[in-house]
């Protein structure tokens, strides 16, 4: 290997990498039991989704136009790693090969999208849903990553290297970027049936909290895997990480609290989330105290910003926007008062003596990365709305997606409309005073009826019982 070369930074960044794929199914679990029962594996699917379709075109492309040299003005990468052609297994990126650093950013760019998938919940047509990932990564992500991520001795990226916006982990590119996208399509898309009269329930809590809790084991590579070695800035933002979330998670507590008069299960997992997302872009510029203070205002902030849906009339089915857009654009612009200057970053923030020049800095990322993404982002859905028609049909909707969209369902109610017909033969069957059935085409008959009304027992149920945070 050449000179630089550290086998103890490349093995932490792979790890790193492994650990934010491993994010992508959280985010599945997490959103999967969110929705209802009869949306389950559709909005599992939509994440896994993803993974295929992001994987193929960051070889083909993606790793080219968003860390490719500059093309233009720090706008976007060139061609030159079409195909990931021309790096070589000894090329470095710092002290890492590149290839280590192409699989670790790759992750990022897998899971953005899907994070916008929650928006959008119970309601897009899977392949429109497929084709709007394709467009979306090539269109916004791409060119953003490159804006924020990519380095050059000034002459990188417009907004991290150009002009000194901070970003450690993704903030604008990642959080800011998929929320604000997740508005669009919200508003493109119209509002879910029932949206606001009908009970739209969390089915499965155990479901998020498992999710939630894969994300913030994920979110370690997320954060401390940025720092692209294993030292003193990784360990720091993974202290960072860890104490931010935490704090997020007793800000949302006390807000739900104090506003609805419990502390809710899927509220501790909304609000975990909500600091892991506010300290990604800052966890390599904070102290921790900075970062406690970064989760609780984000914990409750943005549980208050959950409820503006209702207010404001858009249904964003898993609040995308109120945890991933504004919890960025919190994270983001607190660095310009918390920044110490003496972790991974020199700027320092107001209240470490830097002046408003950085929060002015954070300010501008986040106005432009937001402005960028809605417009393309509205644009692309219409674009997909118009191709193929984004929204599936309304007795689709009602009826469930999942059996439309994938001719499955996540629970076999079968299995309990038949044990319901065994324990109750007489009931419609012209059973015999021993209990023997007058014939099978009865029997059958009553085990489909009991199936139906298994399966709408266990959805009531699972609607009445699960507690409504929102």
């Amino acid at each position: 290997m050449p000179d630089g070369f550290s086998a103890g930074d490349t093995a932490f960044v792979l790890i790193s990498a492994a650990l934010v794929m491993v994010m992508t199914p959280g985010l599945a679990f997490f959103y999967g039991g969110m929705v209802r029962a009869k949306s389950t594996l559709n909005m599992l699917a939509m994440s896994f989704l993803s993974l295929g379709i992001v994987s193929v075109l960051w070889v083909l492309y993606g790793y080219s136009l968003s860390f490719g040299p500059d093309a233009f003005a720090g706008l976007i990468g060139n061609l030159d790693f079409l195909g990931m052609r021309g790096i070589g297994l000894n090329e470095l990126s710092g002290s890492i090969p590149v290839t280590a650093f192409a699989i670790f950013q790759l992750m990022f760019a897998i899971i953005t999208p899907a994070l916008i998938s929650g928006a959008v919940a119970d309601r897009a047509k899977f392949g429109a849903w497929g084709l709007f990932i394709a467009l979306w990564v090539t269109v916004v992500y791409f060119p953003v990553a490159h804006w924020v991520f990519f380095v050059d001795n000034g002459h990188g990226g417009w907004l991290g290297d150009r002009n000194g916006v901070i970003d450690f982990a993704g903030g604008t590119a990642v959080h800011i970027n998929a929320g604000v996208a997740g508005l669009a399509l919200c508003l493109v898309l119209g509002k879910r049936i029932g949206f606001k009269k009908d009970p739209m329930r969390p089915h499965s809590l155990p479901l998020v909290m498992l999710g939630s809790g894969l994300l913030w084991f994920g979110w370690f590579g997320f954060n401390a895997g940025s720092a692209l070695a294993a030292n003193g800035v990784a360990a720091m933002a993974m202290v960072n990480t860890q104490v931010a979330t935490g704090a997020a998670l007793v800000g949302w507590l006390v807000f739900e609290k104090l506003k609805h008069g419990a502390f809710t299960t899927l509220g501790a997992a909304s609000g975990a989330v909500a600091g892991l997302v506010a300290i990604t872009p800052a966890c390599g510029s904070v102290s921790p105290l900075g970062a406690v203070a970064i989760g609780l205002i984000a914990g409750a902030v943005c549980a208050a910003a959950v409820s503006l849906k209702y207010r404001w009339g858009f249904d964003d089915s898993l609040d995308v926007v109120g945890v991933h857009a504004v919890g960025g654009a919190i994270g983001s612009l607190l660095i310009g008062l918390f920044a110490t200057g003496g972790v991974g970053q020199t700027a320092k923030g107001l209240f470490y003596g830097g002046g408003p020049a950085q929060l002015g800095k954070q300010a501008m990322g986040v106005a432009v990365v937001a402005a960028y993404s809605f417009v393309l982002s509205w644009l692309l859905a219409k674009a997909v709305d118009k191709l193929v028609g984004f929204r599936v049909p309304e007795e689709v909707e009602v009826a469930g997606i999942d059996q439309a969209e994938h001719a499955e369902s996540a629970y076999d109610f079968s299995a309990v409309g038949a044990g319901l017909a065994r324990a109750l033969p007489s009931l419609g069957t012209g059973a015999a005073p021993g209990g023997k059935p007058a014939g099978k085409a009865a029997e059958k008959a009553a085990e489909k009826a009991a199936e139906k009304a298994a399966e709408k027992s266990a959805q009531k149920t699972a609607e009445k019982t699960e507690v409504d945070a929102r």
